[in-house]
C-alpha cells in the first residue's frame, strides 16, 4: 500500500511541458541552460553553459578549480547511462609520508593540500566535444559577460565573505582583492565581477581558434576547437599558474602555513572520461549512481534495505517512516565510512539481497548509538575503523554541521557547499550533475586566474588501512553524487542536490516521495526533510553524532517527538533549512516533461516550456 501525499500546497507548481525543462541552485544558471534549449542546443550545451555560469555566480559552492560528477543518458542511447567523471585524483607528491612529515595528522580542510587535481573544467569540456553540438564560444558567452559585466551578490556569498575576512586580511591577500575590493565586503545585490575568469575562459576559446573545419586527421572543427580548449586548460597557461602559485606556503584549516604539492605535470595528466554507474532495480524502476570511489552506493544499499519493507514505513513524513529510513541510512553510512573508496570494493556483495536482509534485521524499534559497518562476505569485518571524533554539545554547531560541505570553521560554524543542475530536451537527452569544490573560501586565490583549488583531499584518511586512504593517482571518496532513474530501459527522473554527506539522505527522501508515494516533483522538494549526523563526516573535522538526527520543524511535534522517544538524538534546524532538491523528469511515452527546483534561501529555480 502506497502512502498518502499530502495536501497540494507546494511554494510553487511543477513545471510541465513538452520542449525542455532545466532546475538548478541559481536562477540565472537555469535561464542560461533553458536559453540554449531554446536556441536550439541539446541538454548537454544547455547543462554546460549553465554550470560554467555556476561558477561565476555562486563562487561560494563551487569553481573552476573543483569538482563534479554528472549522470546522464542520450536520446539516441536511452538504455545506456552514463558517469561525467570529473573527480581529479591525489597528486603524485601527496602521500601520507609527506603529510604527517608537516606535522598532520589529518588532511585540512582548506589550503592547497586539500586540493585534488581540478577536474571540473575538463569533464565540462569532455561532455561538450562528446556529446554537445554548439561550439564552445557560444557556449561559455553567458559566464564571460556575468563574470565580467557583474551580477548581483547573493546574500550567502556575503556572508561567507563576512565568515572568512579576517582570514582573508590576514593571511589571504589576493582572495582579499577579489573578494573584498578596497577592503569593503560587498552588500548582498551589489555587483560582484570575476574578470580574470572571464579573461581565462577567452583564452580557452582562442586557443581554437585558426583550426581548420576539418582537421588533417579527420577530427570536425568544433571538436578540434574543444580539444585546443582542453589542452591549453591542462597543459598551458592555467596549470602553470596554479603550480607556480600554490609553491608558496599559506594559511591552511590547521592554523599552520604549507605549501601546496601539486605540480603542473599532475593536472596534465588527468584526463576527464565516462564510465558505467551502478544500478539497482527498486519498485520496477533503475537507479543509477557513480561507483564507490564517491558515497553514490549509499543510496542504492539504503533503497535495497528498504524494499523489503511495506511501503507505510517508507513515508519520511511518519514517525515509523522516519525512524525506518534514519537507521537504514546509518547502516549504509557505516559501509561507506569502512568499504568506499577508489579501490577494490566488493559492491557485487553490499547490494546484494543477502546482505540487505542481514541490514534489514538490525533495524529495531528503538534508534542505534552504534557506528554498525557490515561483515564482508567471507564473515569477516574491515581492517580499517575510522577515527569516530565526537561532536561537540553545542545543538546549533551540531546542526550547521550537518548542512553542506564544511573547509574553514570559524565560531564553530562551518562554511561551504555545492551546487547543481538538471537538463532535459524534447528529444530525450537528459542529465543530471553535481559540481563543487573550489570554493571562494577553499584556498587563496590564483590572481590571474579569478579561482582557487577544491579541498576534495580532505575526504581521505592518513591511514594506509583505509580504502580510501590518501594514496598519489587515488580518487578521493566525493561526495557528489547526481542520480538517473529509468524505467523499462528509458530514463525518467534526473535528480540531485547539494549538501555533502546529506546528498543521499535527502535524495532518498525525494525518490520514496515520488516513487512510492505519488508525489509530483515540487511536491517532494518542498516536503520536509531530515537527514542523520551518526557518520563518520567526509569533511574536516570528520566528526560524528552518535544517534544524531536533523529534522526540519514542519515534520511536526508529534513525529519529532516520536523520533526523541525511539532514542534519536534530534536537532530541530528550522522550518526550511534541509534539502537542497532539484530534478527534471519526462514521459518516454508521451514526451511530457516536468521540472522543480529547491524554494529554500530562495536561489534556486527551474524553467521549461
Amino acid at each position: 500500500m502506497s502512502f498518502t501525499p499530502p495536501a497540494n500546497f507546494t511554494t510553487r507548481p511543477t513545471l510541465e511541458g513538452h520542449f525542455g525543462m532545466a532546475a538548478s541552485t541559481h536562477w540565472l544558471a537555469t535561464a542560461a541552460s533553458q536559453a540554449v534549449l531554446e536556441r536550439g542546443g541539446n541538454a548537454f550545451d544547455a547543462a554546460v553553459a549553465g554550470a560554467f555560469l555556476l561558477h561565476v555566480v555562486e563562487p561560494h559552492l563551487n569553481g573552476p578549480g573543483g569538482d563534479m560528477t554528472g549522470v546522464f543518458a542520450t536520446a539516441e542511447d536511452p538504455s545506456n547511462p552514463q558517469i561525467m567523471m570529473g573527480q581529479g585524483p591525489a597528486p603524485a607528491a601527496a602521500t601520507i609520508e609527506q603529510y604527517r612529515s608537516e606535522g598532520l595528522d589529518m588532511v585540512p580542510g582548506a589550503g592547497a593540500l586539500a586540493a585534488a587535481v581540478p577536474g571540473a573544467v575538463d569533464s565540462w569540456l569532455n561532455l561538450l566535444e562528446h556529446h554537445g553540438t554548439w561550439e564552445l564560444a557560444d557556449v561559455l558567452d553567458f559566464a564571460i559577460d556575468y563574470a565580467e559585466n557583474g551580477h548581483p551578490a547573493l546574500g550567502r556569498v556575503v556572508g561567507t565573505i563576512e565568515r572568512v575576512q579576517e582570514l582573508f586580511t590576514e593571511h589571504w591577500p589576493t582572495s582579499a582583492a577579489q573578494w573584498m575590493p578596497e577592503g569593503k565586503i560587498p552588500k548582498a545585490g551589489d555587483l560582484i565581477y570575476n574578470r580574470p575568469y572571464a579573461e581565462v575562459l577567452k583564452r580557452l576559446i582562442a586557443a581554437g581558434e585558426g583550426v581548420d573545419e576539418t582537421t588533417s586527421n579527420g577530427t570536425d572543427g568544433r571538436t578540434a576547437r574543444i580539444r585546443a580548449a582542453r589542452t591549453a586548460w591542462k597543459s598551458g597557461f592555467v596549470a602553470e599558474a596554479i603550480a607556480k602559485f600554490i609553491a608558496a606556503p599559506h594559511r591552511h584549516s590547521t592554523g599552520g602555513d604549507h605549501a601546496g604539492v601539486m605540480t603542473a605535470e599532475d593536472i596534465a595528466g588527468f584526463d576527464a572520461h565516462f564510465e558505467d554507474p551502478v544500478t539497482i532495480d527498486f519498485r520496477g524502476y533503475s537507479v543509477a549512481k557513480i561507483g564507490a570511489w564517491g558515497q553514490g552506493p549509499v543510496l542504492l544499499q539504503a533503497l535495497k534495505i528498504l524494499e523489503g519493507f511495506d511501503d507505510e514505513r517508507l513515508d519520511p513524513s511518519t514517525e515509523l517512516g522516519a525512524h525506518t529510513i534514519l537507521e537504514a541510512l546509518k547502516l549504509a553510512m557505516a559501509d561507506r565510512d569502512t568499504y568506499y573508496g577508489d579501490a577494490d570494493v566488493d559492491l557485487d556483495w553490499l547490494l546484494s539481497e543477502d546482505y540487505a536482509a542481514s541490514r534489514r534485521a538490525l533495524i529495531a524499534e528503538t534508534a542505534s548509538l552504534e557506528f554498525r559497518p557490515g561483515a564482508d562476505r567471507t564473515g569477516a569485518g574491515s581492517d580499517f575503523v575510522p577515527p569516530l571524533v565526537l561532536e561537540g554539545a553545542d545543538k546549533d554547531a551540531m546542526a550547521k554541521a550537518g548542512i553542506g560541505e564544511p573547509t574553514v570553521q570559524k565560531n564553530g560554524v562551518n562554511n561551504g557547499d555545492t551546487c547543481h543542475i538538471d537538463v532535459v530536451d524534447r528529444w530525450g537527452n537528459i542529465i543530471s550533475a553535481t559540481p563543487s569544490g573550489g570554493w571562494l573560501q577553499s584556498s587563496p586565490i590564483i590572481p590571474e586566474l579569478g579561482f582557487c583549488l577544491g579541498t576534495r583531499l580532505q575526504m581521505m584518511w592518513l591511514d594506509e588501512s583505509a580504502p580510501s586512504a590518501l594514496i598519489p593517482g587515488k580518487r578521493p571518496r566525493t561526495t557528489l553524487t547526481p542520480t538517473l532513474i529509468s524505467k523499462d530501459g528509458q530514463p525518467v527522473i534526473a535528480l540531485g542536490s547539494p549538501g555533502g554527506d546529506q546528498q543521499e539522505q535527502w535524495q532518498l527522501l525525494l525518490i520514496l516521495r515520488m516513487l512510492v508515494g505519488g508525489y509530483a516533483p515540487q511536491q517532494a522538494i518542498d516536503a520536509p526533510a531530515l537527514h542523520t549526523t551518526s557518520l563518520a563526516g567526509s569533511f574536516w573535522p570528520r566528526t560524528w553524532v552518535p544517534g544524531g538526527a536533523v529534522v526540519e520543524d514542519r515534520l511536526g511535534e508529534d513525529v519529532i517527538n516520536g523520533l526523541i522517544a525511539r532514542g534519536h538524538v534530534v536537532t530541530k534546524a528550522g522550518d526550511w533549512e534541509l534539502g537542497r532538491l532539484s530534478c527534471v523528469t519526462r514521459d518516454p511515452a508521451t514526451g511530457r516533461v516536468t521540472a522543480g527546483a529547491n524554494p529554500r534561501g530562495a536561489q534556486g529555480y527551474a524553467a521549461g516550456r
